[in-house]
């Protein structure tokens, strides 16, 4: 599993009008998308030292978190996905689950869950009963993602974020979700080992900077 080169960039709503028909110009779009967007509903996991949450704040170099991940309100397609961060580069390891796997791990029955073929989801299920990691937070958000091969490079618009508070009800499509106190429309850019001069020029907004915003600590907002 290779690392990755991520740039993060809070910007607004007008950034978008200007940003969106130069992507479209030279990039393709995610396959997830539906007219160009699509809904992410992702749950995260914690313990009760808020561990992922204060290495994120204190920016520790060598972090990681857990969340599972659905898009466009379907359920029959989940992912449980892993991101690590090491001296600034990013990582992701991901691997579907079934239904039942994620009410398992959803419950708290995780000791009840036979994982020999997935290798992360028995990481997940043993760091839930040595370090208490648990289903914290629901996080909402409608993103549009661009594509480009050479590079792999991948820039997503991410807005509208949502948090559940305390929510869990990660399958309920009815679950309340509200705007976070603060939550900037999100640049993302990444790429393997080289950005494409063409991509990197167009990304670049006057005025904005590299920032290290967390869709999940935003979230973590009310508590």
């Amino acid at each position: 599993m290779k690392f990755r080169h991520e740039w993060k960039h809070e910007i607004n709503e007008s950034d978008i009008s200007i940003l969106r028909p130069r992507l479209c110009a030279a990039m393709e779009l995610d396959a997830h998308a539906i007219d160009g967007k699509y809904e992410v509903r992702s749950l995260y996991f914690d313990n009760l030292q808020d561990k992922a949450l204060l290495e994120k704040i204190n920016g520790i170099n060598l972090r990681e978190k857990f969340r599972l991940r659905y898009y466009n309100s379907n359920t029959s397609f989940i992912l449980l996905e892993k991101k690590s961060k090491i001296n600034g580069l990013c990582q992701k390891e991901q691997v579907r689950l079934s239904l039942e796997e994620v009410q398992a791990v959803i419950s708290r029955k995780s000791n009840w869950i036979q994982a020999e073929d997935k290798p992360l989801l028995q990481e997940l299920c043993f760091k839930m009963q040595s370090q208490g990691l648990n289903p914290k937070t629901i996080v909402d958000y409608t993103r549009e993602a661009f594509v480009y091969a050479p590079g792999n490079v991948r820039v997503t618009l991410d807005y509208n974020i949502r948090t559940g508070l305390f929510g869990t009800e990660f399958l309920d499509a009815d679950c309340i979700t509200i705007p976070t106190g603060y939550a900037p429309v999100i640049l993302e850019v990444k790429w393997d080992e080289f950005l494409p001069s063409v991509i990197r020029d167009i990304v670049q907004l006057r005025g904005r900077q590299s920032t290290a915003f967390s869709k999940y600590a935003a979230c973590r907002i009310f508590g």
